[in-house]
């Protein structure tokens, strides 16, 4: 079979080669870039980043999945490629080992920004030991916006930090808070308690037309002004001119951010002259993840060899 890789040959981590390694029998092609100029004469196509929508479909001739090298499919025109009895799947968060390691990075960024890691960097260079003094995480309140793969595997190792545990859940949130262990639950209508009682908002929820830019200037103005913002999920979840305007006016302290409005992001855009701690979407990027991953999406295609329906459909 013929399968399209829809970006770089060594992003995300080198994936394409691992799957080629797994699929020696199979040809692989990468487009070079977040997007794709045909997917004529192709079987199987990862999407990545690329948007795929029925035009880009039209002249797919002989495709028979879309299988995506992670959980997000927003780009995808799922209803589009059903039509055309092409199957669609993705590698869901919890069963690969990226849930994991996404939220290993999410601490990573709030630890970062609670050090004031500009401030070391500038200590280490002016050759200033001892400061500046940090935030401790302990007794630290954490929203968790989104209570899926993510958001669970944020609670358990949350808990060894001595934070209180709030959350947002679209359905049975009060079911997640026991399971779980956290102080308080809610739905999407309850958003507003977590922007007013947490130090640390983090964004663990997929991008849908409903959740796009659900943190505005008015989700800055309920947040406290010692707060941080920190996003493991899509970028558009957050309106980029109202947290550049919210950081410049002091609204909230700070931000993590592994995904951006655009990606690759301008690391010229001036929203990294305030307070922004910021990696280059690699949260899942690990090597247990990506094993995984690789793992799934292999034996989805072996699967579409076998003419079996693939897990994880969508």
């Amino acid at each position: 079979m013929k399968i399209l890789f829809a970006a770089h040959k060594n992003a995300w981590g080198g994936f394409l080669g691992m799957i080629q390694e797994e699929l020696p029998q199979h040809e692989f092609e990468a487009s070079g870039r977040f997007g794709i100029d045909s997917l004529k004469g192709f079987d199987v196509l990862i999407p990545t980043m690329t948007l795929i929508g029925r035009e880009q479909l039209a002249e797919a001739d002989r495709l028979r999945l879309i299988q995506q090298c992670g959980a997000g499919l927003e780009g995808v025109d799922i209803q589009a490629a059903t039509s055309m009895n092409i199957w669609v799947a993705n590698v869901p968060t919890d069963i690969s080992g990226n849930a994991d390691s996404v939220a290993e990075l999410g601490i990573y960024l709030m630890v970062g920004l609670s050090r004031n890691f500009r401030q070391m960097a500038l200590s280490l260079a002016n050759r200033q030991m001892g400061t500046p003094q940090g935030r401790a995480l302990s007794g630290k309140t954490v929203g968790l916006i989104g209570l899926g793969g993510i958001g669970r595997a944020l609670a358990r190792r949350l808990k060894s930090f001595d934070v209180r545990l709030i959350g947002i859940k679209r359905h049975d949130p009060h079911k997640a808070k026991e399971e779980l262990g956290l102080e308080w639950a809610g739905t999407p209508a309850d958003m507003e308690v977590v922007l007013n009682r947490s130090h640390y908002v983090v964004l663990c929820l997929p991008l849908t037309p409903e959740s796009r830019h659900v943190i505005g200037w008015r989700a800055f103005l309920a947040m406290k002004p010692d707060a941080f913002i920190i996003n493991l999920s899509r970028g558009g979840l957050i309106d980029r001119d109202a947290l550049e305007q919210a950081l410049a006016a002091g609204k909230i302290a700070g931000a993590g951010l592994d995904v951006f409005w655009d990606e690759p992001v301008d690391p010229d855009d001036p929203i990294f002259e305030y307070n922004v701690l910021a990696t280059p979407h690699i949260a899942g990027s690990t090597d247990v993840s990506l094993k995984g991953i690789v793992n799934a999406v292999a034996e989805n295609i072996r699967r579409l060899e076998q003419g079996k329906e693939p897990l994880y459909r969508r």
